[in-house]
């Protein structure tokens, strides 16, 4: 009976911290949108949203609003089915990605240890590797159901960028893995709040891996699939309502969750910079106070994402194509070479 209550409250524990980090993606990836506009309307001298609510803050639940009350329009030519499954499998494979993420230290609650990590397996960032290349399902089904060229080529673009950068990604990965010894995303944090950041052992690694995050995520330079002035709003240019929402929701989770992914491998995750979080013990202000750090820079890289937005043109798509299989691949595999030969010889 003891064992029983155990489990129950170790459930409820983990959906709570579920739906708090699902909550916390979906309204990061709402006021997302906000500060894209924000920042646009900077560099562009402009003034960006300022009429919904004070200072525009009510537009990006103006704009939810919309889309939920928007008809909803199936083109009659198109796979049903798929049509309806590709917007789903994005946005689901776009929030699976948070179950392996460390968002803080293990906090002390009336003498209850809670982990803010909602699974720590042993294969963490393999599971990240795994449900990411689903992604592009989501993507290849959306584009191939709405039976429209554009849409159809759109989606092969996708397909096809994803699968060219992720190699290099993997590749620079390697090296951070080879460093730390382990897959658990919780001993890669552990390893460099005991010997430093990542990023200072593996800076092109992090370049490797920061500019690769940034084609998986279709962001500008590397927004291909969504061309607009080429391919007319790519893959979901026969999506409405909240179909169209999913996907674009989607792309801002996957930003918000590939900043957090990088804070997590290249800049300690939850480890506050300069200060001994063992001294202050493991109280709940502690977890707190390094949730705030690994959000703090998240918010850093996704700034970083929508300055690049706005200031670099879109690539060619023969350009895109040779960067990723020229210039990142060899990269990423001398980068590897080198910290291989590194570490064998110190540990000689």
């Amino acid at each position: 009976m003891y064992l029983l209550q155990i489990d129950w409250w170790i459930f409820f524990e983990k959906l709570i911290l579920v739906a708090v980090i699902v909550t916390t993606a979906l309204v990061v990836a709402m006021y997302s949108t906000y500060a894209e506009r924000k920042i646009a309307a900077f560099l562009q001298d402009r003034r960006g949203p300022n009429r919904a609510g004070p200072f525009g803050l009510l537009q990006p639940m103006a704009d939810g609003l919309k889309l939920f009350m928007k008809e909803e329009i199936i083109p009659m030519t198109s796979s049903k089915f798929l049509f309806v499954l590709g917007p789903m499998l994005a946005m689901i494979t776009a929030c699976m990605t948070s179950a392996v993420i460390p968002w803080g230290s293990t906090i002390d609650i009336k003498g209850h240890q809670v982990p803010l990590q909602i699974s720590d397996i042993n294969i963490g960032i393999l599971y990240i590797f795994g449900v990411v290349s689903l992604g592009v399902y989501g993507i290849m089904i959306g584009g191939w159901a709405s039976n429209n060229k554009f849409s159809l080529l759109a989606a092969v673009r996708g397909a096809s960028q994803m699968i060219s950068y992720e190699l290099a990604m993997g590749l620079s990965l390697l090296a951070v893995l080879m460093l730390v010894g382990d897959l658990r995303m919780s001993s890669i944090v552990n390893h460099q709040i005991a010997n430093g950041w990542n990023v200072l052992y593996q800076p092109l690694g992090f370049l490797i891996f920061f500019i690769c995050a940034l084609a998986e995520c279709n962001r500008t330079p590397f927004d291909l699939p969504e061309a607009e002035n080429e391919l007319n709003f790519g893959y979901h240019q026969e999506y409405s309502s909240m179909k169209l929402g999913f996907y674009l929701f989607a792309e801002y989770i996957n930003m918000f969750i590939s900043a957090v992914v990088m804070s997590t491998l290249f800049f300690g995750g939850y480890d506050i910079p300069f200060v001994n979080e063992a001294a202050w013990g493991n109280h709940w202000w502690v977890g707190l106070i390094g949730f705030v750090v690994l959000m703090t820079k998240a918010a850093l890289f996704i700034f970083l994402f929508m300055w690049i937005r706005w200031t670099i043109p879109r690539f060619r798509y023969d350009q895109l194509m040779n960067l990723g299989w020229k210039k990142l691949l060899p990269l990423a595999l001398v980068n590897m070479l080198i910290t291989a030969v590194v570490i064998l010889l110190l540990h000689k």
